[in-house]
């Protein structure tokens, strides 16, 4: 009896299919954490929900599927400190969701692949040609396209905490690839969870601060948050495993894109179209900068 062997094409969709949930995962969770946040919940709350919830899942998986090779407590350490830049990331991110329109942080937070190319050349951990240059000076050219067509101060400090999520985020991956290289990404995001969520968990008892949604909808919404987050995590590292973080990156995309497309109907955010041409250009050239550097 012969076996048939799935076509190429059947192949490449079931490659690309984890990256494709991680990306959407995250997408729609951005806009969710927006209703959260106008349904009376704070990004503190929101922060520590999202923790606690990934947190539980992604322990459970650990011990049902445990990883081949366990961290040293000098790799634990580092796994650790990485989470306090990823509590950056987390916060920054929803409080520029909370400042501004979903799409604009969103897109605004998107010039991480760019911070870390850069700063990655800099430390001489990875090279960037003189095409990837000029992708990268492109896509700030979109990115500055995009600021410039929302004016006021409170979406500039929306803006503002975007990119500083940006920064936390080089930095997380900076260090992860300097310091925790061939280490199961499991592990890395469970120490990372732990350390994140203990100051927000320190914060919040020490302001004894809990600030959760009104409505059942709201609810809904922060719990969604909360799954598609841990969707997301669980499935980028299944990408990551199937067709490596380059290409995996570049699916990534599609999260601000998909963030921008569902910000319409759900939140009625609608981008200008002077915006649009700015998120456009920035996503070109990043796909781009990741293609050339």
């Amino acid at each position: 009896m012969s076996t048939q062997q799935p076509s190429p094409a059947t192949s490449r969709v079931t490659d690309l299919w984890p990256g494709i949930a991680a990306a959407v995962s995250f997408g729609v969770g951005d806009v969710y954490s927006k209703i959260v946040l106008l349904d009376g919940g704070d990004v503190l709350t929101l922060s520590l929900f999202r923790g606690l919830f990934s947190g539980v899942v992604i322990y459970a998986w650990l011990r049902l599927i445990p990883p081949p090779v366990p961290m040293t407590a000098h790799q634990r350490n580092m796994a650790l400190l990485i989470g306090v830049l990823f509590a950056g990331v987390v916060y920054g991110l929803f409080k520029a969701i909370e400042l501004t329109q979903v799409p604009v942080a969103v897109l605004s937070y998107f010039v991480y692949p760019l911070f870390t190319g850069i700063a990655g050349a800099i430390l001489g951990i990875d090279k960037v040609t003189w095409r990837g240059m000029t992708a990268a000076a492109v896509a700030f050219l979109g990115l500055a396209l995009i600021v410039g067509a929302q004016p006021g101060p409170l979406a500039l400090g929306g803006i503002a905490f975007a990119v500083g999520a940006a920064a936390c985020r080089t930095g997380t991956l900076l260090m992860t690839r300097a310091l925790l290289q061939g280490v199961d990404a499991r592990l890395i995001t469970w120490y990372s969870l732990v350390s994140s969520t203990a100051i927000f968990g320190a914060i919040a008892l020490a302001t004894w601060h809990w600030q959760g949604p009104q409505t059942g909808y709201g609810w809904f919404a922060m719990i969604l948050v909360g799954a598609l987050a841990t969707i997301a995590v669980l499935t980028l590292f299944m990408s990551t495993h199937r067709i490596g973080p380059f290409r995996t990156a570049l699916i990534m995309n599609l999260e601000p894109l998909l963030a921008t497309v569902l910000a319409a109907p759900l939140l009625g955010e609608v981008v200008t179209p002077l915006q649009a041409l700015g998120g456009a250009i920035m996503l070109g050239a990043l796909v781009a900068f990741q293609l050339r550097r």
